[in-house]
């Protein structure tokens, strides 16, 4: 049976969750004469296509080669926020004399007790992506690898299924990194990071974009001394500056090393020591870890479908798609990380409903470009953005005047001693409309969806100024943004006019 690395140890936990998304004594089905939707990959894509279609009266096959619930429920979102969340409490405790509570003594943390509840947690909720529930669901559940035998056609298990229409939504994989001597030395990827036992003594990450600063922080907090490595000259290098310089002294505090602007020439392997040699500034350096994470790119899975015979075309970064996810085999669609470049879970999601509504429904069709698609990087304090940069505003001549408050202008940030952050709002100049927004805080994915649902529902910042936000939430400092807004809007003519009619009225 296949499986993914990150399924071990084989205690009763992963027993339950291969039970859910790989059951071992699973039988295919005998395939219907035809199917309205065949979905190849059992991701967050492809479990929200297979049930939208199931639930619309469809007939539905799903092929998936190894475990239902892909990345995120396997390896990626839902075990690295379990790991994320207990990081946090040992951050929470570390600071907690600033509240006024001693803490005796040094914080002790059980690296296998908070492994075991992430695979706890894993367990429990892969009922929501198993076999059973789409089964129930009017799904045909199929496992093994899937191929294209045709342009209406792909084969599986030595069964053909033949289709109105298809969606691939086979994801994407951690990228191979073409460093002389890393892969003899051996490495971690999110893949097998969440099998650890034992907590590394010493631990060397190489990329400092979301998942990197997520885990580096995680991992020093767990105990672990992590260095982190990256080509540019600061983290998260696709967020804004200020954003990037927040999160950096953050990782300082906790005690992550950092490494930036630096290449890594060659690995070397010295007994149990793996050797990172680099170049910065001119100057070479080596650090030694016990061992090394990749999380620098990700590749999408292409291998072994057999597209060509399907018509289906693609390049290095995936599977080549229109507006409406449509391949160049108008029958077959594409959604997810194989397809979109915002390779995130809910943008898996929303790509999958966009296909479930223009394959299977008459009349008019959804466009991806239309989407208001929000992400956040979970690091202690969160970074989340929606919308253009001021940079791509630019780009786009699209002129743009940006709205910027410290979050210390919130009551509740100063209550809860979370300062440390900003709201960034960028709007089309002169109105009020919101082409973007970047917010730092600690819970700042939370808060970011307030700013979505106004873009998505064309409501500029007047609208948040009308809107009351209970008191006292970090979330308020939303309307303090649009309060500042319209105070801007007060042209000296209008405050005399005011003024004068106050003095007046007195």
């Amino acid at each position: 049976m296949a499986s993914l690395p990150g399924l071990h140890p084989q205690d009763e936990h992963n027993a339950r969750l291969l039970a859910n998304v790989r059951p071992p004594d699973w039988r295919n089905p005998e395939p219907a004469p035809r199917y309205n939707l065949v979905v190849i990959g059992g991701g967050s894509a492809g479990l929200v296509a297979a049930a939208g279609a199931a639930g619309l009266g469809g007939r539905v096959a799903l092929v998936e080669r190894d475990l239902l619930g892909g990345d995120c429920l396997n390896v990626g979102c839902v075990p690295s926020k379990a790991l994320i969340r207990a990081a946090r409490v040992v951050g929470e405790i570390r600071r907690a004399e600033r509240y006024g509570i001693q803490v005796p003594g040094q914080v002790r943390v059980d690296f296998g007790a908070v492994m075991e509840r992430v695979r706890r947690v894993r367990a429990q909720i892969s009922p929501h992506d198993s076999a059973q529930r789409f089964r129930e669901l009017g799904v045909d559940v199929f496992f093994g690898q899937g191929r294209f035998t045709g342009p209406d056609r792909m084969e599986v298990d030595g069964v053909t299924l033949h289709f109105a229409k298809a969606l691939i939504a086979t994801g994407s994989r951690p990228m191979e990194l073409p460093i002389p001597g890393l892969a003899e030395a051996g490495y971690l990827t999110n893949e097998s990071i969440f099998s650890l036992t034992e907590r590394p003594r010493r631990l060397a990450i190489i990329g400092a974009g979301p998942i990197g600063c997520e885990l580096a922080q995680a991992f020093q907090r767990l105990g672990a001394q992590v260095t982190l490595f990256e080509v540019f000259p600061r983290i998260l290098i696709r967020e804004d500056e200020d954003a990037s310089a927040v999160v950096a002294q953050a990782l300082a505090r906790d005690g992550v090393a950092m490494v930036l602007g630096a290449r890594i020439s060659q690995v070397l392997r010295e007994g149990e020591e793996r050797i990172l040699c680099f170049e910065q500034e001119g100057k070479l350096g080596r650090v030694a870890v016990d061992q090394i994470l990749v999380a620098a790119g990700r590749t999408p899975n292409l291998e072994g479908l057999d597209l060509a015979r399907a018509g289906v075309e693609h390049h290095r970064k995936g599977i080549q798609v229109n507006d409406f996810l449509q391949t160049t085999n108008p029958n077959i669609y594409a959604a997810g990380d194989v397809a979109v470049k915002h390779q995130f879970t809910h943008v898996a999601d929303a790509s999958a409903r966009i296909v479930v509504q223009n394959a299977l429904f008459p009349g008019p069709k959804a466009r991806f470009s239309r989407l208001i698609i929000p992400w956040s990087t979970y690091t202690d304090p969160e970074v989340a953005h929606v919308g253009l940069y001021p940079a791509e505003a630019e780009e786009q001549g699209i002129p743009v005047e940006t709205i910027t408050l410290p979050l210390a202008k919130t009551d509740r940030a100063v209550t809860d001693g979370e300062t440390e952050g900003f709201v960034k709002v960028h709007l089309g100049k002169g109105s009020d409309r919101i082409r973007g927004a970047t917010i730092v805080a600690s819970h700042a994915g939370e808060m970011i969806g307030e700013v979505v649902l106004a873009m998505t529902g064309k409501l500029g910042l007047k609208t948040l100024a009308r809107t009351i936000h209970a008191y006292p939430t970090q979330a308020g400092i939303l309307k303090q943004v649009a309060d500042t807004y319209n105070r801007g809007r007060l042209t000296p003519w209008v405050h005399r006019i005011a003024s004068a009619w106050l003095a007046w009225r007195r």
